[in-house]
């Protein structure tokens, strides 16, 4: 059988991602912090970039419109010597130094502002070890049980396993932990938690106390809240088994997080809700962002008409390409963010004049339709957003969650449900805590019908505890 050959045509759908759209949806989920970084090394790689105070910089309308306007007709350079204007550019920059092998200290800052990061658990226990033995083996031995030491200050390994390690014996290793084991913080070098509590018990001077005995035999029944079968095995009262649970809650299960690394993290709000009159206005925060423009020296060298090498026509072609498909895209993320948040206030406008008594379920396709854009854009503009509003600084994500619907027909939000569980056990009787099972029945009473595994579900998603473990010892 003999096979035809031919043309035809065919219409299809493809979807096609242009440089231009890439950056774009790059660009989306960046925070503000982020997006100065990138624009920042955009104008360190782009010859073409620059930055200017705001009131000199040019919108992107007019940039778009002015680079069509300039576009040379012949593809010709300036007038300018191109070779001699990119000669310092491609230079290695090695020119601008002080000299061979010279370095100005004359702008380093003084000594005493250089910033210095405060010892953590490792270097706290090095220090006072040194300190406190002078023997090598030992030293030895002590070093390897620090570095064995989680960042609870626990020992995870076995004194064998430590042992191994090096050339110290088991007896060494064990001679220095009791050393480590008096070192601050108290309970640090413990093998467990109750070790580590009862160094700190012993620290205290309360070892072999029912407290401590409380803590050797009966950890589980602690952890459980079974006070009365405590009380039964040790043959206290009640009251006693109480003042040593007040006692032992007074210790520190992780006594190494306190010399944890405590940096504080600060959170800058992409977006500003700012109240004029009744109206609420959508205001981005650009602070920090570097202004933009294209260097107005590399325009006019493209409206000139001098012949230059086909190598630095295309360079320059490129990098202007590349800067006004930047330049969009920040527009276009700015432009994209400040819809999706009008859009959160529209549906959100009783949270912002009342609390989270009066937040609405909304879900991203809520808005996906509200602004006319897909559903995944809407989910990487508000990735790792923040939006300051009258109510307090709140991450995008907070205003998106499921809900039911009452009995009156109205929606409510999980995050509303969740405070009413969180009131509720906040007001409860110490002495007989509420079960799942009831607070859903009261829940029920105010017109929410929720099952007692929701409730449950609500109630971890709270950390809160179950009721056998709040309740207080009477």
């Amino acid at each position: 059988m003999q096979q035809k050959l031919g043309l035809s045509t065919r219409l299809a759908h493809r979807l096609i991602l242009t440089p231009s759209l890439q950056q774009a949806i790059k660009l989306l989920p960046l925070t503000n912090l982020e997006l100065a970084d990138v624009l920042e090394q955009e104008v360190t790689e782009n010859p073409l970039l620059e930055e200017v105070p705001q009131e000199e910089g040019l919108s992107v309308e007019e940039l778009a419109a002015q680079e069509q306007e300039e576009k040379p007709k012949d593809d010709s350079l300036s007038d300018v010597d191109i070779e001699k204007f990119f000669e310092d550019y491609m230079d290695d920059g090695g020119r601008r130094g002080l000299g061979s092998g010279s370095r100005d200290f004359s702008e380093l800052p003084p000594l005493e502002n250089t910033l210095s990061s405060p010892p953590d658990l490792y270097d706290h226990l090095l220090w006072q070890l040194h300190m406190s033995i002078s023997d090598e083996a030992l030293l030895d031995a002590g070093d390897a049980i620090i570095h064995n030491l989680d960042e609870d200050g626990i020992l995870r390994a076995s004194l064998e396993e430590i042992a191994s390690l090096g050339e110290c014996s088991t007896q060494q290793v064990e001679q220095a932990l009791e050393i480590i084991q008096a070192f601050d913080p108290a309970g640090v070098g413990g093998r467990d938690l109750q070790e580590c509590m009862r160094l700190q018990l012993a620290r205290l001077g309360l070892a072999d106390t029912p407290a401590d005995v409380m803590v050797r035999d009966h950890i589980k029944q602690l952890q459980a809240h079974q006070f009365s079968e405590i009380s039964r095995k040790m043959g206290l009262s009640t009251e006693e088994v109480a003042e040593c649970v007040d006692v032992i809650k007074q210790l520190d299960p992780r006594p190494g997080l306190r010399y944890g690394p405590g940096s504080s993290s600060y959170i800058t709000p992409d977006v500003i809700i700012v109240k004029e009159g009744e109206e609420y206005k959508v205001v981005l925060n650009d602070d920090g962002l570097p202004k933009l423009r294209i260097s107005p020296t590399y325009r006019r060298m493209l409206l000139q008409k001098q012949p230059g090498t086909e190598e630095t026509r295309n360079y320059v072609k490129d990098k202007l390409r590349s800067a006004l498909w930047l330049l969009k895209s920040v527009d276009q993320r700015q432009r994209t963010i400040f819809k999706v948040a009008e859009s959160i206030i529209r549906n959100q406008r009783g949270f912002l004049e009342h609390g989270v008594a009066h937040l609405r379920p909304l879900v991203l396709r809520d808005v996906a339709t509200d602004i006319g854009m897909h559903e995944s854009t809407v989910s990487r503009v508000v990735a790792n957003k923040y939006m300051h509003t009258p109510r307090g600084v709140f991450e995008l994500r907070f205003f998106f969650h499921s809900g039911i619907t009452s009995r009156l027909g109205e929606a409510v939000s999980s995050v509303t449900i969740k405070d009413k569980i969180k009131r509720m056990i906040e007001a409860e009787d110490s002495l007989r805590p509420l079960s799942d099972s009831r607070i859903a029945e009261r829940l029920g009473t105010e017109g929410l019908p929720l099952a007692r595994r929701t409730v449950a579900k609500y109630r971890e998603e709270l950390r809160i505890p179950p009721s056998n473990l709040r309740k207080a010892i009477h």
